[in-house]
C-alpha cells in the first residue's frame, strides 16, 4: 500500500463516519428541509468518477480501496432513498 492510497483510504474512512449519521438524521427528521438534492447527486456523480478511476488505473486494481468507495456510495444512497421518502411526506403534510 503506497502512501498516496493510504490518504485516499483515511479520506474515504473520514467522509465514511459522516454518511450513516447523515442518513440517520434524514430518517428521524421526516423530512426535506435542510436537505439538497443536487449536493446528494453531486456526492454520488463523485464516488462513481473514483471507482471508475480504480476500475481503469493502470497501475492494478486495488479492492481494498473499491471497498470504501462502494461503501460510502451505498450510504449516501439510502440518504438518497431517504429524501425522496421525506420529499413524499413533505408533501403529504402539505396537503392534510
Amino acid at each position: 500500500m503506497t502512501v498516496y492510497e493510504l490518504g485516499e483510504i483515511l479520506m474515504l474512512i473520514s467522509f465514511g463516519f459522516s454518511w450513516p449519521f447523515n442518513a440517520i438524521k434524514s430518517y428521524r427528521a421526516r423530512t426535506t428541509k435542510g436537505k439538497s438534492l443536487p449536493f446528494l447527486l453531486l456526492i454520488i456523480f463523485g464516488y462513481i468518477c473514483g471507482i471508475v478511476s480504480k476500475l481503469t488505473n493502470p497501475n492494478g486494481f486495488k479492492w481494498y480501496v473499491m471497498f470504501f468507495y462502494v461503501l460510502n456510495i451505498t450510504m449516501v444512497s439510502i440518504d438518497l432513498i431517504l429524501y425522496f421518502r421525506n420529499l413524499r411526506l413533505d408533501r403529504a403534510a402539505k396537503q392534510a
